[in-house]
């Protein structure tokens, strides 16, 4: 083969990979675009907040206890998450499910997590916020059986155990351990044998929402994209766009280094016949001036 045969040759092959990666680069962006599209539901957040500024943002994340698609039913899991990119830090905060205040758009007290149920993620956000007295900027909430499609698309997450228990055929080992879908989902779920009932619970679907956050930022999570997405856009809801998504893993991706997981204490009562987790002011407060003081809050 001569040399102009061989240029050309060379051409045409350069020219194929290149439009192959352009094609898939394409293809991609629509898929993400398609799915954000179908993941999106808008709230009315308690503030507005420019992700270019990098002001320290909240999310609520709602882990709903219904199955398949659907987003409907009782949070059976409600995380608060305060994001400061000046400190480079994350604080995550688990609020009990019986925990009892007042629901704001019912003019009622019953558990927090009931507001769902009577109002979905908007009413739940109004809630929170003014339960913990800061803004809520932004929302996600996820169906717990999503949950072990997601982790299962992230190829598995890890996770520290505290101590060694056995819950729905799975034995879970002190230590660290490595969860599929179905071995997260139980792991996060089980209360019973914890003595500290919900409070162990809370720490460790903190500890999955954490670890699916590290392992959905990994470089290499990227050769999964195709399968992550199918799963979250049947099981996730979301208020941001597709841009505040950019903005974010942008601006405040370097804060996942350094997480805190904090914990709200109550105690036990019965009103009424129901039981409540009831939370002293002073314990409020504590957990008030702790997320005020890490959003830069006065």
């Amino acid at each position: 083969m001569n040399k102009k045969k061989v240029l050309i040759t060379l051409g045409i092959a350069i020219g194929v990979v290149f439009l192959t990666v352009v094609a898939y680069a394409f293809y991609m962006y629509k898929s993400v675009s398609d799915t954000v599209t179908e993941m999106h539901e808008p709230f009315e957040p308690s503030r507005d907040i420019d992700l270019s500024s990098q002001e320290p943002i909240s999310f609520l994340i709602a882990g709903v206890d219904s199955t398949g698609d659907t987003h409907a039913g009782r949070s059976d899991t409600i995380i608060v998450m305060t994001v400061n990119p000046n400190q480079q830090s994350i604080k995550m905060l688990s609020i009990p499910r019986d925990t009892r205040t007042e629901i704001i758009g019912r003019g009622i007290q019953d558990k927090i997590n009931h507001a769902y149920a009577f109002g979905g993620v908007q009413m739940t956000a109004d809630t929170v916020s003014t339960f913990l007295d800061i803004p809520i900027d932004h929302y996600i909430s996820i169906n717990m059986e999503g949950m072990k499609g997601l982790v299962d698309a992230l190829g598995g997450v890890k996770v520290e155990n505290a101590f060694a228990f056995s819950a729905q055929g799975f034995h879970f080992a002190e230590g660290d351990i490595f969860l599929n879908g179905e071995e997260a989902l139980a792991y996060s779920r089980m209360r019973k044998q914890d003595p500290r009932g919900d409070f162990g619970r809370n720490d460790r679907q903190r500890q999955i929402v954490e670890a699916v956050i590290q392992e959905a930022a990994n470089f290499g999570s990227i050769t999964k994209a195709g399968s992550v997405l199918s799963v979250v856009g049947n099981s996730v809801r979301t208020d941001m766009t597709l841009d505040s998504m950019w903005k974010l893993q942008s601006n405040y991706r370097d804060a996942r280094h350094t997480v805190e997981q904090m914990e709200i204490k109550g105690n036990n009562a019965t009103i009424n016949g129901i039981y409540y987790l009831q939370i002293p002011d002073d314990e409020l407060n504590r957990v008030r001036t702790e997320l005020r003081t890490h959003m830069e809050i006065e």
